[in-house]
């Protein structure tokens, strides 16, 4: 099931944009393709859409990967206060990996899985940094679906401070908004736990655009809505709480309700319970669904960093919370919203509260599109943060490979 997934779902928006064609005679000015002029009208301007639908093709990913705050809208999470020092103790990777067959050198997964950034922690100190493609340490990349396990330590955050009395709470007691569709009657934990029922499958046929694929036009190429919206009248397809389905609409209602139960944005809380105390050394943003006083922050996909950032958040996940002897999250938050909920995979892993999960392991991930991991493996204190950009065909097997790599840089043992 978890396999199925990562093939079919949000990743496959990667074929689905660049297969659409646009319509302009070869001597025009740019037209958009009949997808982005149908429905309501845009101000986001002509070229700015097309930069924005084109963003995931796999000839040009590796630049607008780390260009959001180009492309897009953005909020600002602002970094404050004294850096939290990494301390680093340089190897070569001297460590092999088996993959399709073969053993790989461990560099080869540089090229084989189009990394734009790696970076290697054991027992809490660097021991491999790696820029590529004209990047560096002040390059701030996209996390896609990495931003979800980031809300996931938000909705934490806000239960602690009371703001949420309880994940068993039904959504609509901070969201009466959501009364009059499917999300009545469904939990903050079933949401959590990709098992609200709504009927909403992560499917992006722009050809024939259903829920996700209008929902993602509308919202982040032409911001004429909310990507929250549709929660407002979604229907039902399954039982809240029976069927697991990865959905970006559930983590956005997450987004949704932060917003609600803090008083202020997404980006603000983030700044303050999580950016900050974290010892980050540069401001993160998030992308925009819309201007401020109308857009929200894409609490599902939508957060950027630089590598070492993201690593100092597996970092903290791996202290069970604590960041430079700061506590963030508890530690049964931490071990609760990483430990897979229901079967997990033995081969492909499992899910549990926006977190991936390894199979025969205790390691889970953050994990998004195109490549983008934060892995933390509790036995072996490793911390692997990998930024990518895949092609828009074959990503299945550059995904396969960074796993097999990241299982290999586990067992190694720096001399």
């Amino acid at each position: 099931m978890f396999k199925s997934v990562r093939q079919t779902s949000y990743a496959a928006i990667l074929l689905a944009l660049s297969s659409v064609p646009a319509s302009a005679p070869a001597n025009a000015q740019q037209v958009l393709p009949p997808v982005l002029t149908a429905g309501a009208k845009s101000d986001v301007p002509v070229a700015v859409q097309l930069l924005r639908w084109h963003m995931l093709d796999g000839d040009v990913n590796s630049l607008m990967f780390r260009s959001m705050d180009t492309l897009f809208t953005t909020r600002s999470v602002p970094r404050s206060g004294a850096v939290w020092q990494l301390p680093r103790e340089d190897h070569n990777l001297t460590f092999s990996y088996t993959f399709d067959g073969k053993v790989h050198p461990a560099l080869d997964v540089l090229e084989d899985t189009y990394t734009n950034a790696l970076l290697v922690m054991k027992d809490g100190k660097i021991v491999k940094e790696i820029y590529r493609n004209n990047t560096n340490a002040s390059t701030r990349f996209i996390g896609f679906s990495m931003t979800k396990s980031l809300t996931s330590l938000l909705v934490g955050c806000a239960l602690a401070e009371g703001r949420i009395k309880s994940l068993d709470d039904p959504i609509t007691a901070y969201l009466p908004e959501l009364k009059d569709g499917a999300y009545n009657g469904v939990t903050i934990r079933q949401i959590m736990e990709m098992r609200s029922g709504v009927d909403y499958e992560e499917r992006y046929d722009f050809a024939h655009p259903g829920a996700a694929a209008t929902n993602h036009i509308n919202a982040l190429v032409k911001n004429v809505a909310r990507f929250a919206d549709p929660a407002r009248t979604i229907k039902r397809a399954h039982k809240p709480g029976t069927v697991w389905q990865y959905k970006t609409i559930d983590t956005a209602v997450l987004g949704w309700l932060i917003e609600r139960v803090s008083g202020t944005t997404v980006a603000a809380y983030t700044a303050q319970k999580i950016w900050e105390p974290l010892g980050t050394e540069r401001d993160g943003f998030y992308i925009m669904d819309g201007q401020p006083g109308v857009g929200r922050e894409f609490s599902g996909a939508g957060f950027n960093a630089t590598l070492r950032d993201w690593a100092r958040l597996g970092l903290m996940m791996l202290n069970k919370g604590v960041a430079n002897g700061k506590r963030i999250v508890s530690a049964d938050w931490v071990s609760m919203t990483t430990t897979p909920v229901g079967k997990e995979d033995p081969e492909h892993g499992g899910y549990s509260y926006q977190w991936w999960t390894m199979g025969n392991s205790d390691a889970y991930l953050a994990e998004g599109l195109a490549g983008q991991y934060v892995y933390v493996d509790p036995d072996t204190k490793t911390v692997v943060v990998k930024l990518s950009y895949f092609p828009n065909q074959g990503w299945e097997h550059a995904d396969a490979e960074a796993k097999a790599f990241f299982r290999a840089a586990s067992a190694w043992k720096p001399n």
